[in-house]
């Protein structure tokens, strides 16, 4: 199963408030494990200051939900609280 996100307008991680270090993106799998599956690393283009960024993950595991949060450290072993986006969860065939 392929996961893939395309995000805009994200803010620089450090300056959340709390500023945290990384956005990690997890999902929940169809047989109800969240699980990390990356990080997501943002960027600007030339005209613009306007943070993009892009995900792409292949997992064995169906997702039923994929969310990001902002995260202290790179290896977080379960998400915190601080929820950035998340999808509506996914209808399984």
């Amino acid at each position: 199963m392929v996961s893939q996100l395309k995000i805009s307008n994200l803010a620089e991680v450090n300056r959340l408030q709390p500023s945290k270090q990384v956005y990690a993106v997890w999902m929940i799998t169809d047989h109800e494990i969240t699980r990390s599956i990356g990080q997501i690393i943002s960027s600007t283009t030339f005209l613009s200051t306007k943070l993009k960024a892009s995900f792409q993950k292949v997992s064995t595991s169906k997702p039923i939900k994929i969310f990001i949060t902002a995260e202290n450290e790179a290896n977080a072993q379960s998400p915190n609280e601080q929820v950035i986006l998340t999808t509506d969860r996914f209808l399984l065939d």
